[in-house]
């Protein structure tokens, strides 16, 4: 077992998750079952300021949150005990797990911009997960268009006659909001529907961000595949099938998980896009693929991990701490 690591986990209240389903949580568990010190601390509490002046009178940047250490067990309504909290440096940690949940909005672009402070190995350094620059440069709606070729047909404007042409040669389309996460906010228009123009008006009245538009794909309804891939490489995939009359399959909004394996097209697809989740430092991501599709790349707070293991015995979790130790050991 490697020497314990000072973990820090920037996450929503930890009082309130699904210990059963939770990846965040499961991450912690297999921490501290290595033997990891762990703590956690909200966005809020994070403070940047002047630290230590060197003899030569330069000044260093310091970047500090109000940490409390926790205990996680799988207990449901005991699962996790608390210290008191203390404002503590996060270059005193070892390890970063950047886990808060989107939205992905200017308050949490401004955190990774803190965190870029922080994030290294060596003294006064702390790995972060992922790389809040990679995190910050890769928006999951927006990163899968460097990968137009393992894409459905797909718009990205504010143009409402663009958005129109689309739908008159696709007609079956699905309306996303760039930036939102869970489900939230996504529409399917068929070519009879006469709602376009009212979702329109009232996005871009409450909105200054572009829509993401792309062409229906009916093998949504045998599942939107979420598949985890750590440090670039496949560990394993659910299947999320939508239920009832949703046509979203995400388990915020009631999708239901399932066994699933991996195709020979999933796994063409992870070798396109593995080498840079690598090159860039985005260790833990969840890609969702819709029959021969890849339609998202999310990088900021993916799932799926405990589902993956009661399906097959897979330790994602392990899987991530492995790459997060070797990483320690060979910068160290």
């Amino acid at each position: 077992m490697s020497s314990p690591l000072n973990v820090a986990v920037q996450m929503d209240p930890l009082e309130h998750v699904d210990i059963n389903g939770d990846s965040t949580f499961a991450l912690m568990l297999e921490a501290q079952g290595r033997g990891h010190k762990l703590f956690v601390y909200e966005v809020p509490s994070l403070a940047l300021g002047e630290g230590t002046t060197s003899p030569g009178g330069a000044t260093s940047t310091h970047v500090s949150a109000s940490l409390r250490s926790v205990t996680v067990r799988r207990e449901q309504g005991n699962h996790a005990t608390f210290g008191e909290p203390v404002r503590r440096s996060l270059g005193e940690m070892d390890v970063v797990l950047m886990r808060q949940d989107p939205p992905f909005d200017m308050a949490y672009i401004t955190a990774t911009h803190l965190l870029d402070h922080v994030h290294g190995i060596g003294p006064g350094k702390a790995l972060v997960v992922n790389d809040p620059r990679w995190v910050r440069d890769s928006p999951e709606k927006l990163l899968v268009t460097h990968f137009p070729h393992l894409m459905p047909p797909t718009l990205v404007t504010w143009d409402v006659g663009q958005i129109r042409a689309f739908r008159a040669h696709w007609r079956d389309i699905i309306v996303k909001p760039l930036f939102g996460n869970g489900g939230s906010g996504i529409f399917r228009i068929k070519e009879d529907d006469q709602n376009l123009n009212a979702l329109l008006e009232m996005h871009f009245a409450r909105s200054r961000e572009p829509l993401m538009i792309q062409r229906y794909e009916p093998a949504v309804k045998q599942g939107d595949k979420r598949i985890i891939l750590v440090d670039g490489l496949p560990v394993g995939a659910i299947n999320r099938v939508p239920s009832g009359d949703d046509h979203r399959s995400n388990m915020h909004v009631g999708g239901v998980a399932r066994k699933v394996a991996l195709t020979e097209r999933d796994k063409e697809i992870c070798a396109a896009i593995g080498p840079f989740l690598k090159e860039h430092g985005l260790i833990f991501v969840g890609i969702d693929v819709i029959g021969d599709y890849l339609t998202e790349i999310n990088v900021t707070s993916p799932t799926g991990l405990q589902e993956l293991e009661r399906f097959d015995g897979v330790n994602g979790a392990g899987a991530i701490w492995d790459c997060i130790e070797a990483k320690l050991k060979k910068g160290a």
